[in-house]
């Protein structure tokens, strides 16, 4: 089909928010309208004439959720586009030495304008998907998985995912605080304002303000932000979407806040509980499907306003909530978080209320009818954490536990350590099923790796070494030692 005209101003540098959000939210209609191989021929023209881009960042995650970028120039990008390959043993989780070459290939429909004083000047963002070098999609890359499975759901069954996240992080002060965490100190509070509570000009609030900005820039399509309840804590909240865009702008929104963060001398953080006794950051997951434009999941007439169906999905999370658990909470830091003294959803349940259940179901109607998923960390890999909801919620076992009498009494609670928790999942026959042999076994291992490096007891200091070795915290050089 005929894809409109791409005309962004000629000084790209210079564009305000305002026309960047405008050229994004076009991006994304378009996406909608076209095939992959009709984005690919619009936006490679677009590129080849257009002489303000001068580069192309194609990013794509580990196993473990971090992301990653290479910058390509334009005119190599162009030429190129076809092969473009990388090292996959220089990324954890992905290929050995011997096996180490791995193909990108660009996912057009997530092109983004990217503003300049975040990402440097003349630039775009595409993603990638891996693939293996004969050419099929590499079984570790979870982006790939998700976007299959999408389409897989939408081809069988007619159904549109979509995905609602609220992220929680810290604001500290000081640049690089993760990388020089040590347990004597810990973490200095940028704002102690606390929840709803800062002055205008307050430095939190003006980071979330920035942050909101580059969000919506990006096009994001806000709906509020706030201090958190904890000091010096935030939460951005944005529209749902397909789950593929939902992932991917789940790492987009790390990656502006840190960039946002690192501008002003401060960092931003999403381990999950940095700080003991207070509470920690959350990545409420709120998840439906539709039909032909109708919201399955809501029944006025069902229990809660929930459909059948969205009951038969949390039944189903309900029954694999320790094989699963690991997914959601994949780090030692994690497992402070589930605390029930802190509004900890670590109870096996669900509920329309209580906020220390796994699964809610919140106010809604038919439009906004959905389960939210509260257990889950930011430091998730948002892809596989959607692939394997999903896949859970409409493919997974049902145990005779659960039914309708005590899905909501039941006092079963989630792992409280990750040695538990990866016991669950490295035994999970389901687990290897929805994986594969190859990429759960790889997922042990990691989080093996890091488990080993950490004390064994919690305890009730925050340790150095569950900051400095977690997955999110880029501390190469370290991770390099193991």
């Amino acid at each position: 089909m005929a894809i409109g005209a791409i005309n962004p101003p000629k000084d790209f540098d210079n564009m305000s928010y305002n026309e960047l959000e405008k050229l994004n939210l076009e991006a994304r209609e378009r996406s909608t309208n076209a095939s992959n191989d009709e984005l690919a021929e619009k936006y490679l023209e677009y590129l080849e004439k257009e002489d303000a881009i001068k580069a192309v960042i194609v990013g794509f995650s580990d196993l473990e959720g971090r992301f990653h970028t290479l910058d390509y120039d334009k005119k190599f990008l162009v030429d190129s586009h076809q092969n473009l390959t990388f090292d996959g043993s220089s990324v954890r989780g992905y290929s050995v030495v011997d096996e180490s070459d791995l193909r990108l290939i660009l996912d057009w429909s997530s092109f983004r304008f990217l503003p300049a004083d975040i990402f440097g000047e003349s630039k775009v963002l595409v993603f990638g998907r891996i693939h293996d070098k004969d050419g099929s999609p590499f079984e570790s890359d979870m982006r790939s998985r998700l976007a299959e499975l999408s389409d897989k759901l939408k081809k069988e069954h007619g159904y549109t995912t979509n995905v609602a996240v609220e992220v929680e992080g810290f604001l500290f002060k000081g640049d690089s605080a993760e990388q020089n965490y040590n347990s004597r100190d810990g973490f200095e509070f940028m704002s102690t304002g606390g929840y709803y509570n800062a002055l205008p000009k307050d430095e939190l609030k003006t980071f979330i303000d920035s942050l909101a900005a580059a969000k919506r820039a990006l096009g994001f399509e806000n709906e509020k932000d706030h201090p958190e309840v904890a000091p010096s804590q935030f939460e951005l909240n944005y529209k749902y979407t397909n789950a593929v865009n939902a992932a991917d702008q789940i790492q987009l929104y790390k990656i502006l806040a840190r960039q946002i963060a690192a501008t002003r001398g401060l960092t931003a953080c999403f381990l999950p509980k940095p700080v003991a006794n207070i509470n920690g950051s959350g990545m409420h997951t709120n998840i439906s499907l539709s039909k032909d434009g109708t919201n399955i999941f809501y029944d006025k007439d069902g229990e809660d306003g929930l459909s059948k169906l969205g009951w038969s999905c949390i039944d189903k999370i309900l029954s694999s909530a320790n094989d699963i658990c690991l997914v959601m909470n994949p780090s030692v830091n994690a497992y402070r978080r589930l605390d029930p003294a802190f509004e900890a959803p670590n109870q096996i349940k669900s509920s329309a209320v209580d906020r220390t259940s796994m699964v809610r179901v919140p106010l809604a109607n038919k439009n906004s009818a959905r389960i939210e998923v509260r257990t889950v960390s930011p430091g998730a890999n948002p892809y596989m954490l959607l692939y394997t909801l999903f896949r859970t919620m409409l493919e997974g076992p049902m145990t005779d536990t659960v039914n309708d009498d005590n899905r909501k009494t039941r006092t079963k609670f989630l792992p409280g350590n990750i040695h538990d928790s990866l016991r669950h999942f490295k035994s999970s026959s389901y687990m290897k099923e929805v994986l594969g042999e190859s990429t759960h076994g790889k997922y042990v291992e990691l989080k093996q790796a890091s488990m080993d490096r950490c004390p064994k007891e919690l305890g009730t200091i925050v340790k150095t070494e569950e900051i400095i070795f977690h997955h999110d915290v880029t501390n190469q050089f370290l991770w390099s030692k193991f």
